[in-house]
């Protein structure tokens, strides 16, 4: 079953999606936000075509492990995101994924605009990847 992996943002979100094993996360184009009801409908939509039965969410917890005030966003978010999409939603640690992606496009020599438009599928990649990579460790 293929999972969905997301990187929330409040102009943005940035997507990824993992092949059929649930093994590799690839970057999907980022969806740019509208307004929340339009945004859960359009990622339950994607979540479909993309035959996603699991979607999962990077909760930006603060260094020390605490959740400031984007992660109990992102908790509401993903609460409302379930109750339209009818699927696991999964919240998963996403300290320093962001950093992860920008320091990956830096090290590919990717110009600064270049950059910008891949960071949220990048960093989706990357919580993804993780996500999936915890999950096998754990079997």
């Amino acid at each position: 079953m293929r999972v969905l992996g997301l990187d929330y943002g409040r102009k943005r979100i940035g997507l990824s999606i993992s092949d059929e094993n649930a093994c590799l996360a690839s970057p999907l184009p980022f969806y740019k936000r509208v307004y929340l009801r339009k945004d859960l409908y359009a990622l339950a939509t994607i979540a479909k075509e993309q035959h996603a039965g699991t979607l999962v969410i990077g909760l930006p917890l603060n260094m020390d492990g605490t959740k400031g005030e984007m992660a109990r966003e992102v908790e509401a978010f993903a609460r409302e995101l379930q109750a339209v999409v009818k699927r696991p939603v999964e919240l998963y640690d996403e300290r320093l994924s962001s950093a992860e992606a920008e320091r990956v496009l830096l090290e590919g020599h990717v110009k600064r605009q270049k950059r910008r438009q891949l960071r949220d599928g990048l960093a989706a990649t990357v919580i993804l990847q993780g996500f999936l990579d915890s999950r096998r460790k754990s079997e």
